[in-house]
């Protein structure tokens, strides 16, 4: 008789035990849960929020670069004074650019593409100045050696974000196609008929991929986490 109610007693034991230890199991397995849950939050919010900035940057290069075409096709074929400007102003935005780009980045990503190409667009805002001392092809050549060196970093940098963002494509294309305009401006530097408005096509294909990579982005903002 004591032998069956010990068992019945060990059973018992046994069931709570096994009870406590199931419940226990459920706790850590929900916790768990919520904080990946939470994890996965904080990435979505972060990666909309760097497609919201990306996207008002790019808008803002797309009306830069058509402004700049603008002035181009009316003033700068017959005015030689603002024809020089607006050489040496198209690398100069594209740091100003590249540091919004850098600040629409989180603390933690890697940013070493954008300070290459901060310091790139640097050097070659003071290469143009110095170039076009010696004339319009000088120049020319120093700006195809940009386009080149721009276009791969561009590529590097849709193809890096178009996991984390999507919409890239237009800036992977644009990079690409900056890079053979590059190569063709080098080429072609020397014609007689080579001048800034020869560029004209290059910005105007930038203002495009920019609108484009933009509306893109749109839909990453609009597809993000609901707050509360």
């Amino acid at each position: 008789m004591v032998s069956k109610n010990n068992h019945r007693i060990y059973k018992i034991e046994y069931v709570c035990r096994t009870h406590q230890s199931t419940s226990t199991l459920n706790k850590i397995n929900s916790n768990h849960q919520i904080m990946t849950n939470q994890s996965n939050l904080s990435v979505d919010s972060q990666a909309v929020e760097t497609a919201r900035s990306l996207r008002k940057l790019y808008f803002s290069r797309a009306g830069f670069s058509i402004l700049w075409v603008i002035l181009v096709s009316v003033l700068a074929k017959t005015n030689t004074s603002i024809a020089t400007f607006l050489f040496i102003i198209y690398p100069a935005w594209d740091v100003l650019a590249t540091y919004f780009d850098i600040k629409a980045n989180p603390e933690n990503s890697n940013k070493t593409p954008q300070y290459v190409n901060a310091a790139i667009s640097t050097l070659t805002t003071v290469a143009v100045i110095l170039a076009l001392q010696q004339g319009i092809p000088q120049a020319i050549i120093v700006f195809g050696a940009w386009a080149i060196l721009a276009g791969l970093i561009q590529l590097i940098l849709g193809l890096r974000r178009r996991k984390d963002l999507g919409g890239q494509w237009p800036m992977i294309v644009s990079g690409g196609q900056s890079m053979l305009a590059g190569a063709v401006f080098i080429a072609t530097a020397h014609k007689p008929d080579q001048g800034i408005a020869s560029l004209v096509g290059y910005a105007a294909f930038g203002a495009f991929y920019f609108i484009l990579a933009a509306i893109r982005l749109d839909k990453t903002v609009k597809s993000g986490p609901v707050a509360g």
